[in-house]
Order: C-alpha cells, then structure tokens, then sequence
C-alpha cells in the first residue's frame, strides 16, 4: 500500500479542503436545503458536519500543543448531533463562511506541526495527531461526495483508498475474513486469519465506496466464496470515534 507520511498528508488535506470549499462555494440556498446521499440529511446537514469536525479536529491540535488533551465534541455525540441540526438550516452563506474558518483554523493547525507535533497524543480514538490527520482526510473526502454535487467516489485516489481498506478493517464481522481483489492492482486482505472467506473483485474506488457504505459508481462488484457467487457481505457500523449516526 501507498506509504502516507505527515508531509504528504499535509498536501491531501489541503487538496481535500480545497475540494470541500469550492463546492460550498457554487452552492444556492435552494440547493443547501435539498436531500443530500445520506439518508435524512439535507446538504446543510453534511456542511454543518464538516464545520463541526474541521473546529473538533482543530482544537484537539491545539490543546495537544500544550500537552493537554480534550474531548472531541463539546458535550460528546449529543452535542455534536445537536449543533449540527441547529446549523443545518442555515443559508448558503452561513455555511460557507462556517466551512471557511473552520476548515482554515484546522489546516493551520496542522501546517504549523513539526515531527513531535504530528506524534503528539489526542482523546480522538486515544490516537495522535497523525491519526486525527487521517481522519479529517476521511471526512473532508468522503463528505465532499455525500454533497451529491457530481464528485462521486470514482474520484477517490489510490493512497485514499488503500487508507480507507486499513481504517475499514474494523467493518469485518468477526470470524470473517475479504479478500479484496481491485482490477490491475494487488489483492488487500482484511480480518480474521483464518476467517470465512469472501472474494470481493472491481474497481478499486467502487470497493472503498462499498465498504465506506456509499455507492459504486464505476461498474458492479462481484462476491464470492469457494468460487460460487454470492451477495456482497453485510458490514460491521462504522468505527467511529463517538457513538454517533451518519458518520463519515
């Protein structure tokens, strides 16, 4: 898999931001109000995540700075479930500017890191600021296709995918085991030694976009165990850092 090292990591987060802003920025009114691609969530619903993880994620950066930590959202999943749904609402406006300054305030945090900051320890996933790197990277990624705007997960690159297999492991159920086939590219296996075994051939993006519970855009996957064809397997929730619903 493709080595990522905070320096590039730096570069992907700037990429994925630039990618998340411009699409706030094309955005009306009318089309911040309509249905995102996750279910029950309009467009002002993903944005006002994106501001909320983009603000948590730079403030664990910040009081790990000084050696503190703190928890990500301010009164936990309920907080954070809570400011998103009174964000929602908001105008196009609102939710670029939002976007803007707290995608800025977390990128500046990150581009101010040397090698110490980047190992420095966060409460996210009891991880380090390394981890929660990769885990806006996600976000910023992931949300940008939620918006339904065209950019589907056919745009996803390798390093995000193979990123994605590794961080998704977690989505095996136990006593299973996927061996993960992408066209042209070396086979990824995930879960139990061992396990049941499902092989799961296609696209690289279309088997990331499955296994992050979005949908495939470039062709169809194909499952199968001791060679006979069967249904893709269902997938453990997704491992997330607080108990929370619709996260990416």
């Amino acid at each position: 898999m493709t080595s990522i090292t905070p320096e590039n990591l730096l570069e992907e987060l700037r990429r994925a931001a630039d990618v998340v802003t411009g699409i706030a920025a094309k955005l009306t009114d009318a089309e911040v109000a309509a249905p995102s691609e996750l279910p029950g969530w309009t467009r002002g619903h993903v944005l006002a995540h994106v501001a909320g993880i983009g603000n948590a994620m730079a403030r664990q950066l910040e009081y790990a700075a000084r050696g503190e930590k703190i928890e990500l959202y301010d009164g936990g999943s309920e907080g954070r479930n809570r400011a998103i749904e009174l964000s929602a609402g908001h105008g196009a406006e609102q939710h670029r500017a939002a976007v803007e300054a707290a995608i800025g305030r977390a990128l500046e945090a990150f581009g101010t890191l040397d090698a110490a900051g980047w190992q420095a320890p966060i409460t996210f996933r009891d991880g380090v600021v390394f981890d929660g790197g990769l885990a806006l990277w996600r976000e910023l990624t992931i949300h940008a296709t939620d918006l339904g705007t065209g950019r589907g997960p056919e745009t996803w690159s390798r390093p995000f995918c193979e990123n994605l297999f590794n961080f998704l492991s977690a989505r095996v159920p136990e006593g299973q085991r996927f061996v993960l086939q992408p066209l042209g590219l070396p086979s990824v296996t995930l879960g139990a030694a061992g396990g049941r075994s499902t092989v799961i051939n296609g696209m690289l993006t279309d088997i990331a976009a499955w296994l992050a519970g979005r949908t495939p855009t470039l062709g169809s996957l194909r499952a199968t165990a001791a060679a006979d064809g069967v249904d893709l397997p269902e997938l453990l929730p997704w491992p997330a850092g607080v108990p929370v619903t619709n996260q990416a």
